[in-house]
């Protein structure tokens, strides 16, 4: 078997040739075929999920701004109503993924976003609606985006060769990390124009295109779909992820990397800013700052590849950030603080690139689904606690030493992943680096 590697357009694809005659006397370039139209589904699925994102970013700026018509409490209520669904839903919506495919999933949840987003649009222009409404459809999105999101995140392992997911997933991330940065002011421009309503219908648009990209796919996902009742899948996903050595370690690596680098730029980064009298262009310059990382690494990663050694790009990941957070905490004026969360961001991109393909990779065909709504579960629960206690002891003893906090965290779990041997050296993970 020759194993030859080709990158364009900023993906790579593996060629494997091989060694028998077929019926047209050349068998292995059927399969140098597939593996080039699989890598082409993927990057029209991948622009068509981005495109995706920038509506749904769009609308959850016009449904901020909706809500913070209606006062702050009301404000606050909207957020808790998009995110507590989804973090009560995600096992489940894993599971649903396993029984019944990603594919048929992720079609099914598109189509019914487009249905609710719609439905609110209308309400909104006809009847004008009001908090309760609002909090009503925003409650009817998480729960929809509890089984989207482990549908869309099971997907690239079925799109592309494994040797090839690292640079897939860095190429996802930094389409999204894209969608982030447009999505705010398009919100922004919609609900000034056409308000709500109008918002609302341009991410119907989006889904509508994401589902014609999605019918369009053959994921190959048969084959991998588990059996078995709902309640009893959820605690089997929870012992696959127990009695696999990377799969155990990697989840609470996850899980206590969010909790030390998540919380820098958003919530403390902020109150740094607040307490030096910066000024509110600084928040911006630390926001745009750690963006800038995100990308820059994300873009490198998808066109160039990662390390070899995943455990080591994780490693790595979290010194950087550990490095930048410290650097944070010490800048003397804005441009400095920029700086450091350029690094913050870099870091974190560099970890979520090595450690995303070792999850996806690592995990069973019959459970992508509720490996994927594990980590999302174990991230956004660790983050969700560890925001008030950095907040809390920002308060107490001050934003530096809160920063420090989040510096130490971060580099004690690069110390244990260096020294964990399931990380160093994973089971069946192909990683290709350039």
């Amino acid at each position: 078997m020759v194993d030859r590697r080709h990158a364009g357009a900023g993906f790579a694809f593996e060629w494997v040739e091989v060694p028998s005659v077929g019926r047209h006397g050349n068998q292995h370039c059927r399969y140098r075929y597939r593996c080039r139209r699989a890598a082409r589904a993927y990057l029209w699925w991948l622009t068509g999920t981005r495109v995706s994102a920038v509506g749904d970013a769009a609308l959850a700026t016009a449904l901020g701004w909706a809500g913070a018509g209606y006062g702050g409490s009301a404000a606050g209520l909207v957020l808790a109503a998009v995110t507590v669904p989804r973090t009560v839903l995600l096992l489940l919506g894993g599971a649903v993924v396993d029984r019944y495919g990603p594919r048929r999933v992720a079609l099914l949840a598109d189509a019914a976003m487009v249905v609710v987003v719609l439905a609110l649009a209308v309400v909104d222009r006809t009847a004008g609606g009001g908090r309760w409404t609002l909090i009503g459809f925003v409650l009817l999105i998480g729960t929809v985006d509890a089984f989207q999101l482990p549908a869309s995140g099971a997907l690239p392992r079925l799109l592309v060769v494994p040797a090839q997911l690292s640079r897939a997933l860095a190429l996802r991330q930094a389409g999204g990390q894209v969608a982030v940065l447009l999505g705010a002011p398009v919100g922004a421009l919609l609900v000034g124009g056409v308000g709500l309503a109008g918002a609302a219908v341009a991410d119907a648009v989006t889904f509508l295109a994401v589902l014609a990209v999605t019918l369009r796919l053959r994921a190959g996902e048969e084959s991998g779909r588990s059996g078995g009742g709902l309640v009893a899948g959820l605690a089997d996903g929870l012992r696959v992820v127990r009695r696999d050595r990377t799969l155990r370690v990697a989840l609470p690596v996850a899980a206590v990397a969010a909790a030390g680098v998540l919380p820098v730029v958003g919530l403390l980064g902020p109150l740094l800013v607040r307490a030096h009298a910066w000024g509110a262009g600084a928040v911006g310059l630390s926001a745009g700052g750690q963006a800038l990382g995100v990308l820059g690494v994300s873009l490198a990663a998808a066109r160039y590849g990662v390390l070899r050694r995943a455990g080591c790009g994780v490693v790595l990941g979290l010194g950087i950030a550990a490095l930048g957070t410290a650097a944070l905490a010490l800048a003397p004026a804005p441009a400095w603080a920029g700086a450091a969360a350029v690094l913050v961001g870099a870091g974190s991109s560099v970890f979520a690139c090595h450690l995303g393909p070792l999850v996806l990779a690592g995990a069973p065909a019959t459970h992508l689904g509720r490996v994927q709504a594990l980590l999302a579960l174990v991230q956004s629960a660790t983050l969700t606690a560890a925001n008030p206690i950095w907040g809390a002891l920002a308060g107490a003893v001050g934003v530096r030493a809160a920063l420090l906090g989040c510096a130490a965290l971060t580099g004690a779990v690069a110390v244990a992943v260096a020294t964990t041997r399931a990380l160093r050296e994973p089971k069946g993970l192909p990683i290709v680096a350039s």
